[in-house]
């Protein structure tokens, strides 16, 4: 999972004391004149903030050049003595949040100091450092129709622009794990450290900017883009791309305003798409590169490998693999009890996240790390799922999808 930037709310009064000139009545006296200063003060505070740990303060006089700095640990405010001008103040630094989160903050602004007393806003950004898509949540568990049967549609994928730049959703590559987190095999050979062999996958279409997603939004791709609220489901109707199947068993009914997404493997009959309600899977966010194809990609991304089953015999599987260079975001579910290895690199995701028993009409939901500038929620990623998702936790989606 991979980082990006969010706005805490971080207040900076700056107070300052008047300047004098004075000049002589004598005519002999070409008079005093005592030197315009002010008294900067730089109050911090922030609703999610703890601790300011370490702020390093740096105020730019913009026609002199002058330059004043100052590092506060573990204060909240700070009093500068500077002549009148007009300044650039750049704060960066280290905060803990009430949630004893460390993250890496910043801000900037300019203001004018020409008068006994000046206040200013500077609102801190947390930084972020990923520059792409994030998972944001997986429904796969499941949900119970109001007569208690097993409903199998509903489910869906919500991909968020964690960023504070404009994405576009093409050529991204939705993939599920071929090996279980609860269970373990010793395969040869084993390319974990390299990419992550799949047992599906499907890419969003589009040729590269056909579909961007602005700071803090972004896309749904359901299992099937219809309402399900009759059977204790949720209305996908408006989701952003849908699984396309053809197995008439399922009686999913195609919802042509919606794009269906391009399958370029699976090992499902009827070009199907499905997540297990068991929580076991591994799923990963990609990007197709410039110049690679479906075709292309299948073929440069054969994965043969081997493991010793039960009965003492060799098993023999071949299937195909995401290099982990194109991995954007990861995450691991599993069952508490039952886990037993990640399938993945600890790069790219070092933990696991549940929801479970099947059915329980549960989700795994990162969680809100802060708020972006224009509003938007930041979520928390540091590639470990143990840390960065709420287990068990509330659809998104359960009263439909707003954006």
């Amino acid at each position: 999972m991979k980082k990006r930037f969010l706005a805490i709310g971080f207040m900076a009064v700056l107070a300052s004391t008047t300047l004098i000139v004075s000049c002589s009545g004598d005519d002999d006296d070409f008079g005093t004149e005592v030197s315009n200063k002010s008294v900067l003060t730089v109050t911090l505070a922030g609703d999610n903030i703890a601790t300011f740990k370490t702020i390093e303060l740096e105020i730019l006089e913009t026609n002199s050049g002058a330059i004043t700095k100052k590092t506060l640990e573990n204060a909240s405010a700070y009093s500068f003595e500077l002549p009148y001008g007009s300044y650039k103040i750049v704060a960066n630094g280290t905060v803990v949040t009430k949630d004893n989160e460390e993250v890496q903050v910043g801000a900037t602004a300019q203001k004018d100091v020409n008068t006994g007393v000046v206040n200013l806003s500077l609102p801190l950004i947390i930084k972020q450092f990923n520059k792409d898509f994030i998972i944001e949540e997986v429904f796969f568990a499941g949900v119970k129709t109001n007569d208690g049967k097993n409903y199998n549609n509903s489910r869906y994928f919500k991909i968020t622009n964690n960023t504070n730049d404009v994405l576009y959703a093409d050529r991204l590559m939705i993939a599920t794990s071929e090996f279980f987190t609860t269970v373990a095999r010793t395969v040869t050979p084993n390319i974990v450290d390299q990419a992550f062999p799949i047992s599906a996958v499907m890419i969003v279409p589009g040729t590269g900017k056909e579909h961007p997603v602005q700071p803090g939004s972004f896309i749904v791709v359901a299992d099937n883009a219809i309402d399900h609220t009759a059977s204790n489901g949720f209305n996908l109707t408006n989701a952003d791309f849908e699984f396309p199947s053809t197995n008439p068993s399922l009686g999913q009914v195609d919802n042509p305003s919606v794009p269906n997404m391009n399958i370029a493997y699976t090992q499902m009959t009827f070009n199907m798409i499905f997540l297990y309600t068991t929580s076991q899977q591994g799923y990963a966010l990609a990007r197709l590169p410039e110049g690679q194809t479906s075709e292309t990609f299948l073929a440069q991304n054969k994965y043969d490998y081997s493991y010793t089953n039960s009965a003492g015999g060799v098993t023999n599987r071949s299937v195909y693999k995401i290099p982990n260079t194109w991995i954007v975001d990861a995450l691991n579910t599993t069952r508490e009890n039952d886990f037993l290895q990640i399938v993945t690199t600890p790069s790219i995701d070092a933990g696991w996240t549940t929801a479970s028993p099947g059915y329980n009409g549960k989700t795994v939901r990162r969680k809100i790390l802060g708020t972006m500038s224009n509003g938007k929620n930041l979520y928390k990623d540091t590639n470990n799922s143990t840390l960065d998702f709420v287990r068990n936790s509330e659809p998104s989606l359960k009263n439909g999808i707003v954006k």
